[in-house]
């Protein structure tokens, strides 16, 4: 059972896709270059791959690499919280809204070995002003595999400034400067 803070009020609406949102199956990309989760600037980063499934959806996938462990030949829960985290982040990109993570409870249900692929599935549960509710499941080796690591999540509505006054400022230049406007705005995506 999850704590009352992830239990959406009895006013919250269901979630509505964003009709510019990618289509069913389309690869999201990674939404800034030097994300720990996504991008691939990151030598030891996840790479995680997510792609957009029906309604508020996705499924997202990446595999335990060495330098992910915790105890020897181990994923590190740390390192599982931020592929739920992502993931979970990921799905406001459907929603085209801008949020940060208000609170993550993970549930480790299983150990995760080093080289497993873990297939994670994500939906936005419901929406309530600036409150995003969401899911996610990890499993094992694929979307049938042994469930690994579930969440439950609360993403917050931000404004674009909630990441321009607090980061720092050559990174926050060079996102601004893109001048691919997908990737721009996509580059204050999730987390704080």
């Amino acid at each position: 059972m999850s704590s009352a803070s992830l239990q959406p009020p009895a006013d919250a609406k269901p979630p509505v896709r964003h009709p510019d949102a990618p289509e069913p199956g389309e690869l999201l990309g990674a939404h800034y270059e030097h994300c720990f989760g996504c991008g691939p600037g990151q030598p030891h980063g996840l790479h995680l791959e997510a792609r957009a499934g029906d309604g508020v959806s996705l499924t997202a996938e990446f595999t335990v690499q060495p330098a992910h462990q915790g105890a020897p030949g181990l994923a590190h829960g740390g390192v599982l919280a931020t592929a739920l985290d992502e993931t979970l982040g990921s799905l406001n990109w459907l929603l085209r809204t801008i949020a940060v993570t208000g609170r993550l409870e993970t549930d480790f249900v299983r150990p995760v070995p080093v080289g497993t692929v873990l297939h994670l599935e994500a939906e936005v549960t419901a929406v309530a002003g600036r409150k995003i509710y969401s899911r996610a499941t990890g499993r094992i080796g694929g979307p049938e595999g042994p469930v690994a690591v579930r969440a439950e999540a609360l993403f917050v509505e931000v404004k674009v400034d909630h990441f321009t006054d607090h980061g720092r400022e050559q990174e926050i230049q060079a996102a601004m400067s893109d001048p691919d406007q997908i990737r721009r705005s996509r580059a204050f995506e999730v987390n704080p």
